[in-house]
Order: structure tokens, then sequence, then C-alpha cells
């Protein structure tokens, strides 16, 4: 890595790295569940992913918190003076479409949930505020959405990986090393 290319924090690091493990996980389970039929594994499996969610949500509120109050390091500028223009806008509204979908996709759940009638009980202990009134309708309106929301986050995911292993392997210009533990 180049001397000048500056790490994100400690905390920084351990968020990204818990929110992206968190994310391949409930998108997995998403996917797993779906397709199962009614029974009282599918529904232990809905209560996780409903948690996951939750905790999910959590995590991406301590994530922003710790992004508005403590800066991201530039990217160098060997590294910016490489890119084209398309890129650096690319990165930047990828990196904010991610954070949007971070939060728009368990409340989307936690909508859905309610208005299904199908309440939140985090971790089987703490029974979560229903955000919608249970109407059927709505919450057969809302279940794509859910899923779409979803299919979009984990697509921008994909490309954020992509682009990171591209300045990793291709480009070689330590990118990705910013956001490795113990650097």
């Amino acid at each position: 890595m180049p001397p000048s290319a500056a790490r994100y924090t400690s905390t920084a690091i351990a968020l990204h790295w818990l929110l992206a493990l968190a994310l391949v996980g409930i998108f997995c389970v998403g996917l797993y569940m779906v397709g199962l039929p009614f029974s009282p594994a599918k529904l232990k499996l809905i209560n996780w992913h409903k948690w996951a969610g939750i905790t999910i949500l959590t995590l991406s509120a301590l994530r922003l918190l710790w992004r508005l109050t403590h800066r991201p390091p530039p990217l160098p500028a060997q590294v910016q003076a490489a890119m084209p223009a398309w890129q650096r806008v690319a990165h930047h509204g990828t990196h904010g479409l991610l954070y949007a979908l971070f939060f728009a996709v368990p409340l989307i759940g936690w909508a859905y949930s309610s208005a299904a009638g199908f309440p939140i009980v985090l971790f089987g202990v703490l029974p979560l505020p229903d955000l919608l009134p249970v109407d059927k309708d709505l919450a057969e309106a809302i279940k794509p959405w859910h899923r779409a929301a979803a299919f979009a986050l984990a697509a921008l995911v994909l490309l954020h990986v992509a682009a990171a292993l591209k300045h990793h392997f291709i480009d070689r210009d330590g990118l990705l090393g910013r956001m490795r533990f113990g650097g």
C-alpha cells in the first residue's frame, strides 16, 4: 500500500466487515427460506431473518453515525488521478446507494411484517412497535419491494467487491489494504 494511502479507523473497518458478513448471511437465509414449505423450521428462519434485519439496521445506524463523525480517508492522489471521472462518480454513487439500502431493506421488511400482522419480537424477548397497521393488501404490495431492494443491495455489494478486487489485482494501488484488519 502506498504510504499516502490513509487507512480507515479500526472501528470503521470492524463495522464494514461485520455488516458485510451480516448482509451476505441474511441474503442467503432469505433466499433459502422463501423456498421452504410452511413449517416450524421456516418460521424459525423467518424470525432469525427479522432479528438479523433489525441487527443490520442497528449496525447501519452505528456505521453512519461513525462515518458522519469520523471522515473517511480520501482516495490517494495517485488513485484519483488515474480514475476516469465516471469511476469517481460510480465510487461515490455506489457508496451512497449502499448506505440508503442498508436502511431501506430492513425498514421495508419491518413495514411488510407489520402490515402482514406478524410482529417482530427481537430475539424472542423484546417486542418492537409495528410500523404500519395490519393490512393484508398493503403487505402484499410491500413484499415485492423488500425483495427488489434486497436484490438491488446484493447487486451493489457485488459491484463494490468487484471494484475492490479490480483495484487490488489489476490496478495494484493499495485501496483494498485501507479496509484490511491489522494493516
